[in-house]
């Protein structure tokens, strides 16, 4: 059964004649598929011709949308925390969608551009939940592609300084990942971070960790889909791209897209297998797309350099290439003397010393997820296999 109403915006106080708005309502439909039709229909029908929007990324959980003089008039909530709201103001109409991430878009219509500026200001005024800054987290952006375009969610995430997490690395790499931490934005000269190498040696963390050590000047966004990114023009555009909007006010800083485990994309068969992504991926980091923006790409891979697209690792490409690879024999006995050591209070791992080497470490070291099973107690056996998994599962 299909239900037709037409909405009459005839009593609206503009001189002019309303354009008609037709609703078809059905049982497919929800009550936030209702808001959305309601809120659009003074847009629609020209009597509130004027609309601005915007998102929050972190919404208060207790923040008051409600600008003054303004009246609720729909509420639809789902048990996921999705929540949409319809509330109504001389001259002027809002709707603001809550999601379960705790992002929120905010949609006004009005009868002039002013009214429409001011409500929006006012309904998102101290809205947003800022991620104060403390010892243990930082603020980190998760991009994705939703069926609505563009979503962004910023999360607190647990991270530790540099000077904390350094021990974890191979000595090979802690002079140039000590560079890395340091750089500002005058010290950038490449568009690309890559980080290669096994499984499990700690590419993720030392992300975190540099979201930590970079957080006065750049922000750090994870894309969840970098396969869509590069596929999708148009996502590239918002996500890359953004916005030169005048009323964009925030501070300006520097952002890093971080692509994790991105070997289809790299690898030297790229172009045959990911089509125009690759070409988009450099044109981002070293091209026109790039020009004028401060945008910076992180990407982590567990190929060998060898094995990666030549274009990619090309001198001049990279702010900075980084292999995180396993710590040789002793590095490993000395991480666990250390680390069982600060545990039991004792110096001395259970397995034996430094000099005298543990037990479960070979002639060709150990990653640090093997060093944490080896502290907890658990083998490094590997699961036997005769296909090859990209040494993902």
């Amino acid at each position: 059964m299909s239900i037709v109403k037409e909405v009459d915006f005839s009593s609206s106080p503009e001189p002019r004649e309303p354009l008609p708005m037709n609703v078809w309502l059905d049982d497919g439909d929800s009550p936030a598929d209702v808001i959305d039709a309601l809120a659009l229909s003074p847009f629609a029908t020209g009597t509130q011709p004027w609309s601005r929007s915007t998102t929050v990324d972190r919404v208060k959980l207790d923040a008051a949308t409600v600008p003054s003089g303004g009246r609720v008039l729909r509420v639809a909530q789902h048990s996921d925390g999705h929540e949409s709201r319809l509330i109504s103001g001389e001259g002027w109409t809002l709707r603001v969608v809550r999601y379960s991430s705790r992002s929120a878009t905010f949609t006004v219509t009005a009868t002039s551009e002013e009214l429409a500026r001011s409500v929006l200001d006012e309904a998102t005024r101290n809205a947003e939940d800022v991620v104060g800054k403390d010892e243990e987290h930082v603020a980190m952006g998760f991009v994705w592609l939703s069926d609505h375009g563009k979503r962004r969610s910023a999360k607190p995430i647990t991270t530790s300084p540099w000077d904390g997490i350094r021990p974890n690395y191979p000595r090979a790499a802690k002079e140039r990942i000590d560079q890395l931490m340091k750089i500002t934005p005058q010290d950038v000269n490449g568009r690309l971070l890559l980080l290669h190498g096994p499984p499990g040696t700690g590419k993720t963390t030392l992300l975190r960790t540099l979201a930590r050590e970079w957080a006065d000047w750049c922000q750090v966004d994870c894309v969840l889909d970098p396969e869509r990114l590069f596929n999708n023009p148009g996502y590239l555009m918002d996500v890359a791209v953004g916005c030169d909007c005048p009323d964009h006010d925030e501070e300006h800083r520097w952002r890093m897209l971080v692509l994790e485990d991105c070997d289809e994309l790299i690898r030297a068969e790229a172009k045959q297998s990911t089509g125009q992504g690759l070409s988009r991926l450099l044109n981002l980091t070293d091209g026109l797309l790039g020009q004028g923006r401060d945008v910076l790409v992180a990407i982590t891979t567990n190929e060998d350099l060898n094995q990666l697209h030549p274009a990619v690792v090309r001198p001049g490409r990279c702010l900075s290439q980084i292999e995180i690879g396993r710590l040789a024999p002793d590095e490993a006995a000395a991480w666990l003397n250390a680390s069982s050591g600060a545990r039991d209070g004792s110096g001395t791992a259970s397995g034996g010393t430094a000099s005298g080497g543990v037990a479960g470490i070979g002639p060709e070291g150990a990653t640090l997820a093997e060093l944490f099973a080896l502290r907890e107690g658990r083998g490094l056996a590997a699961p036997e296999s005769t296909a090859s998994t990209g040494l993902y599962l």
